[in-house]
């Protein structure tokens, strides 16, 4: 498992408007973790703004290299929009990530160069007003152990930051508890180790790579 068990990703929806040679851009930035949050945000934010000219968006879907990444320019000049805001993205440790930069025209073309410099600027002017949260990959765990290992597996999962959801105690003992996934392989061995490998975790979801 690499470092994208554990990224930062925005906290909340900030706002900003530049106007640049009588064109408003009005940068909105959000957290989206399916292809359902990219367009539940780029619904809300055309019913917001239904006057304007052009919606477009970046959005990084992951973190790192195994992010799933889209754009698009919404009418603008290719290349001219989608892609300078995911540059922008891309030079930010954030994951989850989503920018719609709505455009009002205002009469005066800007050329290519002009509009590229213009969806950056709005991009990176709202990135900056992002407030970040971490971002967690879990995973769901049943293990059912004797009632002597009770505590010390207790014990175990306080250290591997699970969160314990439920107990069952009937001739043996079923802990069902959520776990980040970066610490699962450290928990499954130790589990292993005090029973002398009678105790196996039972993936409920997520995986174990």
């Amino acid at each position: 498992m690499g470092d994208d068990v554990r990224y930062p990703v925005p906290g909340n929806r900030p706002r900003i408007e530049l106007v640049i040679s009588r064109s408003r851009f009005v940068a909105t930035a959000g957290r989206v973790a399916s292809a359902d949050d990219v367009r539940c945000l780029l619904t809300e934010v055309r019913a917001e703004m239904p006057g304007a000219t052009h919606h477009a968006y970046a959005f990084r879907i992951g973190f790192g290299n195994t992010a799933r990444e889209g754009v698009s320019d919404d009418g603008e000049p290719s290349g001219t929009a989608g892609a300078p805001m995911l540059a922008v993205l891309r030079g930010r440790a954030i994951g989850d990530v989503m920018v719609v930069v709505t455009r009002f025209y205002g009469g005066v073309k800007l050329g290519t160069g002009g509009l590229v410099r213009a969806y950056s600027d709005a991009a990176r002017g709202v990135l900056n007003e992002l407030s970040l949260t971490e971002k967690v990959l879990s995973c769901t765990l049943r293990i059912e152990l004797p009632y002597r290992l009770y505590e010390p597996v207790k014990l175990m999962l306080l250290e591997h930051e699970a969160n314990v959801i439920s107990e069952d105690f009937a001739e043996q003992v079923t802990v069902t508890a959520s776990i980040p996934q970066n610490n699962l392989a450290s928990l499954t061995a130790l589990l292993a180790d005090s029973s002398a490998g009678k105790v196996v975790p039972v993936m409920l979801d997520g995986d174990w790579s």
